[in-house]
């Protein structure tokens, strides 16, 4: 049974925007695999974890007959990154067989019915419909989805929160030593305040895919589930069922001691000393005094490094221990060229903004050194 005929970049494409979020050992044999299904000249290509489903759907295939299989999803894209570009591909499906032919390869592959392929449902009626610019969006996740938790026993911090309010959206995540920050305007207001927790895989395949341009990102939040429709994608995921942190209540309201930085200097200098730190503790000391800031480190070994930056200070000396690991993971996550450091005492948190722009906040917890 003749199913297609096309080029190789025309199924690679579609495949690689799917196959992202197919897991290489399942329980489940089947979810290894990718639903293809085939209608006239559109092709469809679906994949989910259950938890996350990606649909893709391209047209313009010269066409055998219609139908719908399911086929090793990391099996069939290696093949096809195998073969030259833009080579003439050719489908064949024979007694549960799938047949690729292209110039003189040939490749046999087993598939198992696509009846049997779970899929998500995406929601009749929606709790909130949003639209914005895939790039803005993107920009926004990249502003806080490092400081998301990874493997938290508290498992709505292993996400990010997403509030749809009036005219802004507006994202937080955190991990409990540190708490990122970002709204952005919606292209038309909500009427109702609406909230969701979307799971971890789910940002970083929203981070993969969104494109860097204005072309709309359509977003349906409705109860357990959000639908993400972006260029010839949607995604279908369910949500964190939890009660995210007051993150109003983490964010300081009253640090008297501000500092601009020049961005990629201090990165350098956080850079530099953190070669010399503990491994598991990532610890260095942020100490200002007047006119200068030292960044300090040391380690098991005795060792030490120092940084000093001229700055534009001028009262008591404060001495501050952090993570530096939280402390890069925000200047090579933002573009600005400087960035506003807010402190209280060698005790508090420090606050990081952007100079003028109330939009972004990143708190970071200090840590005993």
């Amino acid at each position: 049974m003749h199913l297609l005929t096309t080029t190789r970049d025309a199924l690679l494409a579609p495949l690689q925007s799917v196959a992202g979020i197919v897991e290489k050992r399942h329980t489940l044999p089947i979810l290894s695999n990718v639903l293809i299904e085939k209608q006239g000249d559109q092709l469809t290509m679906l994949a989910t974890d259950i938890e996350i489903q990606i649909r893709t759907t391209s047209a313009g295939h010269i066409g055998g007959e219609d139908v719908s299989i399911t086929v090793a999803a990391r099996k069939l894209q290696d093949i096809l990154r195998a073969l030259p570009e833009s080579r003439e591909v050719s489908l064949t499906l024979d007694d549960k067989r799938l047949t690729l032919k292209s110039g003189r390869s040939r490749f046999q592959l087993q598939t198992l019915p696509a009846a049997d392929y779970p899929r998500l449902s995406p929601p009749d009626e929606a709790a909130a419909r949003l639209s914005i610019g895939q790039r803005t969006f993107k920009r926004q996740l990249a502003q806080v989805a490092y400081a998301m938790a990874q493997q938290d026993i508290r498992y709505y911090l292993n996400g990010l929160l997403l509030i749809a309010d009036g005219s802004e959206l507006r994202m937080v995540a955190t991990d409990g030593h540190r708490l990122a920050y970002a709204a952005s305007e919606l292209e038309a207001p909500v009427t109702t305040r609406t909230e969701a927790i979307l799971p971890r895989k789910t940002v970083l395949e929203l981070a993969r895919q969104l494109a860097d341009n204005d072309d709309p990102l359509e977003i349906v939040l409705a109860g357990n589930q959000a639908v993400f429709r972006f260029g010839a994608i949607e995604l279908v995921t369910k949500l964190i069922d939890g009660k995210f942190p007051d993150y109003e209540r983490v964010i300081p309201q009253a640090h008297p001691t501000l500092i601009n930085f020049a961005r990629q200097p201090l990165l350098a200098a956080l850079q530099r000393t953190a070669i010399m730190t503990n491994e598991k503790f990532r610890g260095v000391r942020v100490v200002l005094e007047d006119g200068v800031l030292k960044v300090v480190s040391t380690n098991t070994d005795q060792e030490e490094a120092q940084d000093e930056l001229e700055v534009d200070y001028h009262g008591d000396k404060l001495d501050i221990g952090f993570n530096v690991t939280y402390l890069l993971d925000v200047l090579n996550n933002l573009s600005s060229d400087t960035v506003d450091w807010r402190f209280k005492d060698s005790n508090s948190s420090v606050l990081i903004t952007l100079p003028g722009d109330d939009r972004f906040k990143y708190v970071v917890m200090p840590m005993r050194i």
